[in-house]
């Protein structure tokens, strides 16, 4: 009897999917589209979210999304804007697919890996990730290697974060944290 009441036993939150909002606004974004429907919501239920806007966009865009919310007349690769409303969802996570593609070639790396190490980024984001400093990039850089299996973004760009493999933090940056960056 004993050996039967395991059986069937779900762990917390089993079943439960986050709902991604996922916007293709750039050419020839298919596959780029199947590659981020294969973690999102499994990622994003992994941060604590339940739900999430994802936009695959072009460099015009992106740059024009830059100007208008970060004052930047750049182009950049992912923008997140963070909800911040607790319980309810994450934000949107706005990744130009024209920089990803060149970033990929320049890396040596496939598009999809790209792809998730931006995504992952963005995500991070809006659940109150930073690496404004040392020790947020730590945390930061912990994360992404937590959702990737391998260095993100900020770990590949202060390699000094990481010693030996180890994760360095478990915990986003408090909300005080966050405000003092604003």
């Amino acid at each position: 009897m004993a050996a039967d009441q395991g059986r069937g036993a779900r762990p917390a939150g089993a079943g439960r999917q986050a709902q991604v909002a996922l916007r293709v606004a750039a050419p020839r974004g298919a596959y780029a589209a199947r590659v981020l429907r294969t973690v999102a919501a499994d990622w994003t239920l992994k941060v604590g979210g339940s739900e999430l806007s994802l936009s695959l966009v072009t460099d015009r865009e992106i740059r024009r999304l830059n100007r208008a919310w970060r004052g930047r007349d750049e182009t950049t690769d992912v923008l997140s804007f963070e909800l911040g409303v607790p319980g309810g969802p994450l934000g949107d996570v706005v990744i130009s697919l024209e920089t990803a593609r060149r970033q990929a070639l320049e890396g040596g790396w496939p598009l999809g890996h790209e792809l998730r190490r931006l995504f992952a980024h963005g995500l991070l984001h809006c659940r109150g990730y930073d690496h404004d400093s040392p020790r947020n990039a730590g945390l930061m850089a912990a994360a992404e290697r937590r959702l990737l299996g391998r260095a993100g973004m900020v770990g590949e760009s202060y390699p000094e974060l990481h010693t030996a493999g180890k994760a360095l933090g478990r915990r986003p940056p408090t909300t005080s944290q966050r405000a003092k960056k604003k």
